[in-house]
């Protein structure tokens, strides 16, 4: 997949079938919109291509109400090649930009730069000044120079519209089994492994570390977890929190303690994916009741992974 970040590179390629938006999280409906772009440039002879922009809009227009984000901007260029996508276009997004005519920006950088054949948007997106980038004008710009566009109908789960600010308050609330229906997979976070204060492993539960990068995770608490480890997903046991036996963290830590594992990690980038909830993070009277309900915690994470479904699914999680 080719990645370019701005528009003026001469090796953008041309003759595309496109979309634009943040996507972040790629769920569900993302994944809609990505699956048409891509299903539509492979029957076009096209080249399948997202314009996509970072920081998020909402971190320059309005800084003290930016939600934080499900996925680092890497990992999202790494999930549209999974998904197919040909070229990405990385837009660095700030006032000027913001301020630019969406017209402007549908006719010199859709139409002229990319030679769009077909344009994607998801339902309710909009670009430019004044948020004057929408489907309406899309349309109408499409009909003038020659060019297809649609907008690509949402999805919803249990009647509910599925959003990357929905998924945030799952997870902020520990539903992650319903996050994970509207992201279609796991939610999931990855961090360099990190040097701890060796209590784990003084109690017969040693964990690794992570210092995570994405800024989104779940409510503090205990879970069943998977770990990507030398391309292979493994079952662990995962704290989300700050560890108040010991008085508390002032910054929230993620542990994994990780089923039949004595490898050395330090310094290594970790992946985590959330599978089941098992209790909530909690203060205990010291280390031997804290060892006890690790204890019990670890027979309900392996009675979990012993469930038909989730042991056939741990290869593909």
């Amino acid at each position: 997949m080719k990645i370019f970040h701005g528009t003026d590179n001469a090796n953008i390629l041309r003759s595309t079938v496109l979309t634009l938006g943040v996507f972040d999280g790629l769920h569900l409906g993302h994944q809609k919109i990505i699956q048409k772009v891509v299903s539509r440039a492979e029957a076009a002879g096209a080249v399948s291509t997202v314009i996509t922009f970072d920081p998020h809009p909402r971190a320059v227009l309005y800084p003290e109400n930016a939600p934080p984000l499900l996925q680092t901007l890497d990992q999202r260029l790494a999930n549209f090649k999974v998904l197919g996508i040909k070229q990405t276009i990385v837009i660095r997004f700030n006032q000027e930009f913001a301020n630019q005519n969406a017209e402007v920006f549908l006719r010199d950088i859709v139409h002229e730069r990319l030679q769009a054949k077909e344009v994607f948007l998801g339902k309710g997106f909009a670009f430019g000044k004044n948020r004057g980038g929408n489907i309406e004008l899309l349309k109408k710009i499409s009909a003038e120079l020659g060019f297809y566009a649609d907008e690509v109908p949402e999805i919803t789960v249990r009647g509910q519209r599925i959003s990357s600010s929905k998924i945030r308050e799952l997870l902020a609330i520990g539903k992650i089994n319903f996050a994970r229906r509207m992201l279609g997979r796991p939610y999931g976070v990855e961090g360099q492994i990190i040097h701890g204060d060796q209590r784990g492993r003084t109690i017969g539960f040693p964990t690794a570390n992570l210092k995570p990068r994405n800024r989104v995770i779940p409510k503090y608490g205990v879970y069943a977890t998977a770990n990507l480890i030398d391309g292979k997903w493994r079952r662990s046991i995962t704290n989300v929190g700050v560890r108040p036996t010991f008085e508390g963290d002032k910054e929230p830590s993620i542990e994994s303690y990780i089923f039949d594992f004595d490898g050395d990690l330090y310094g290594d980038v970790l992946r985590v994916r959330f599978l089941h909830r098992i209790r909530d993070e909690r203060k205990f009277s010291g280390i031997e009741e804290l060892k006890n309900q690790i204890e019990k915690d670890t027979r309900r994470a392996l009675s979990y992974f012993k469930r038909l479904g989730v042991k056939n699914s741990l290869d593909i999680v």
